[in-house]
């Protein structure tokens, strides 16, 4: 079950501040991918804005998929994790990211593209 937004970003706290050990047992792969998968989004928003283009649903979702991916890379080197733990990871992270992305563009505005200039960025990314 992929994570929605609270628990993403919880887990995305967690990592960039280091409240945890290293392959600490309670920061699994799926605490992993949630903070992967945040980020991910955060780093796409960001970009995506930035440019102001519009671009279709499935193309926004494999370049956060990618990014997500290279997240849970990230993570699993700064944090210790073994091989195992990174591919669960990275399945669990395009789950979630694909699943967030549809609870707030696809199901939360009807959106038939992923618009930039149209909608406003996932709650929460302002923090950051």
């Amino acid at each position: 079950m992929p994570y929605g937004w609270d628990d993403s970003e919880q887990q995305y706290q967690r990592a960039q501040n280091g409240d945890f050990e290293n392959h600490e047992a309670s920061f699994g792969h799926e605490a992993l991918a949630g903070a992967a998968s945040f980020g991910a989004f955060k780093f796409f928003e960001d970009r995506q804005r930035k440019e102001g283009k519009p671009i279709s649903h499935q193309f926004a979702k494999e370049l956060l998929v990618g990014l997500a991916g290279a997240e849970v890379d990230k993570l699993v080197e700064t944090k210790g994790l073994d091989y195992i733990d990174r591919e669960k990871a990275k399945r669990h992270a395009k789950e979630n990211v694909e699943h967030l992305y549809d609870e707030h563009y696809v199901r939360g505005h009807g959106a038939d593209q992923y618009d930039p200039n149209q909608y406003g960025p996932p709650r929460g990314f302002d923090r950051y």
